[in-house]
């Protein structure tokens, strides 16, 4: 047996449980992996230290990757939250659920095309990850946004057995500070900040379940607008913000919108460090209760920065990235992911290959031992592999479809990555865009013109996966009345 995965699967085969004595199969069954999943809102690939932040102050997310496997190449499965969460949840693409955009949406009438009806929440059909983990005797916890379902689909409806402050809401209804004004979260003492809080919950649920396995997902509503300051950080981030040595333009122009380059904002860098502080004490009370080497963490985000905007205030940049949240330019779409499984991931490596949400509930399964589930997770990959230092993956691709426009000015389209060449399609503009990300992660080069069979490859893959899931495309609107020259392309 060459590593803890190889003897979580054979504990896990009923099959050989009666070759074991009975005081063995005791050990076997509490050395069952513990689950804490931090998913934190909005935050961007090179908002952390290890990813190469300067602005930034993430000293324990950075101690978690010297103990674990950073992918450099991650993705969200959309550059919008609510469609990533279901594929978190299912190990499925936003496209086969149905689910393609924010929770309830964005949908213009008085554009050239209509985007399509999804669903406002993830159907009680589908086995989630939490179902999953209950069936095997897990204790299931939820603290923090949940966004794919209000009434008869919250947290507790989809297989956890306590729900803290998981609702409708893709943001924190009171702001980060109580009272909170969120019907699953009570009310706190004065000025008890957000994260403080649901990690305190977090923290009293593993005490209180130490002795069994638990499914924690922490899911932070940080670093999601609006942007309201950590009080306890915000003078040292002020301070060391405006020390920074910022060069070149502020900004850049992006069709109709402008991203920011500057990571220069002390009210996000001190929540950013808010959050830093909680996944401290999370790791530190594994430490405390001897649990640290049974327990698997992932840390992950639910899209690419906000960076990108047509007028107003944005909080970070994703710089090289291009654009940010809402587009699927690498800004919008590549995201920070960690996976610590002691025993089998190799601490402090990095692994370059191309993977996505849907991957991570059949990792899960896989390193806790269990059965996969092929046709829940229909278009996860299991990571596990990957932890202990292979680097292969059976994909050919992986695939985006955002056929919605955002605030961000992003219009209906889609993309695909496959090896180090990836294509988006723009359908309002009728056109497409190719790029070799090992050359040009900032997507400065259209190689359309220079590589049309390789773009035309890409299109036929992409168009291919879109109708095998059944994907739903945006309509022209027939009431739409094109602009003169002087307003067109408004953004509105």
């Amino acid at each position: 047996m060459k590593n803890k995965r190889d003897f979580f699967k054979l504990c896990a085969a009923a099959g050989l449980a009666f070759l074991l004595p009975v005081d063995s199969f005791a050990a076997d069954a509490k050395n069952q992996p513990n689950v804490l999943f931090i998913l934190v809102d909005d935050l961007g690939w090179m908002d952390l230290g290890c990813q190469g932040s300067r602005s930034y102050q993430t000293p324990n997310i950075d101690r978690l990757a010297q103990s674990a496997v950073r992918f450099t190449d991650a993705y969200a499965s959309s550059p919008v939250c609510s469609p990533t969460r279901a594929s978190i949840m299912t190990g499925k693409y936003p496209a086969r659920l149905n689910i393609t955009d924010w929770i309830p949406g964005y949908d213009p009438k008085d554009r050239k095309l209509l985007g399509p009806q999804d669903l406002n929440q993830l159907p009680l059909s589908e086995t989630t990850i939490a179902e999953a983990l209950k069936k095997e005797g897990y204790k299931t916890f939820f603290a923090g946004k949940w966004h794919i379902g209000s009434d008869g689909y919250f947290p507790e409806d989809q297989g956890f057995d306590i729900n803290k402050g998981g609702h409708h809401n893709g943001f924190p209804p009171g702001g980060y500070y109580t009272p909170y004004k969120n019907p699953k979260l009570k009310n706190g003492p004065k000025g008890e900040y957000l994260p403080d809080r649901l990690t305190d919950e977090s923290i009293k649920f593993m005490k209180q379940n130490k002795g069994c396995p638990f499914f924690i997902l922490q899911a932070f509503y940080t670093v999601h607008a609006p942007i309201q300051p950590c009080k306890r950080l915000l003078a040292e981030n002020t301070k060391r913000v405006s020390s920074l040595e910022l060069r070149g333009p502020s900004s850049i122009k992006e069709r109709n919108s402008m991203t920011k380059l500057w990571q220069d904002n002390a009210a996000y860098a001190s929540m950013v460090q808010a959050m830093d502080e909680n996944v401290g004490r999370l790791l530190n009370t594994l430490d405390k209760l001897k649990i640290t080497d049974n327990t698997m963490v992932i840390f992950t985000s639910d899209n690419g920065g906000l960076s990108i905007k047509k007028t107003g205030f944005t909080p970070t940049s994703n710089t090289p990235l291009r654009a940010g949240k809402g587009w699927c330019y690498e800004g919008g779409i590549r995201v920070p992911l960690i996976i610590s499984m002691p025993g089998v991931s190799k601490p402090g490596s990095t692994c370059d290959l191309p993977v996505t949400s849907c991957d991570l509930y059949p990792t899960i399964l896989e390193l806790a031992g269990i059965e996969a589930m092929p046709r829940q997770h229909a278009d996860g990959l299991s990571l596990a592999s990957l932890l202990e230092g292979k680097r292969e993956l059976e994909r050919n691709a992986i695939y985006w479809h955002y056929p919605h426009y955002h605030r961000s000015t992003w219009t209906p389209g889609a993309a695909i990555r496959a090896g180090n060449w990836k294509l988006i399609e723009f359908y309002e503009e009728e056109k497409h865009e190719l790029y070799n990300l090992r050359s040009d992660i900032g997507e400065k080069e259209d190689l359309t013109k220079k590589h049309p069979a390789k773009a035309k490859e890409l299109l036929d893959l992409l168009h291919h996966w879109q109708k095998q899931l059944g994907a739903k495309s945006p309509t022209s609107n027939p009431n739409y009345t094109m602009p003169n020259k002087l307003d067109a392309g408004d953004g509105k």
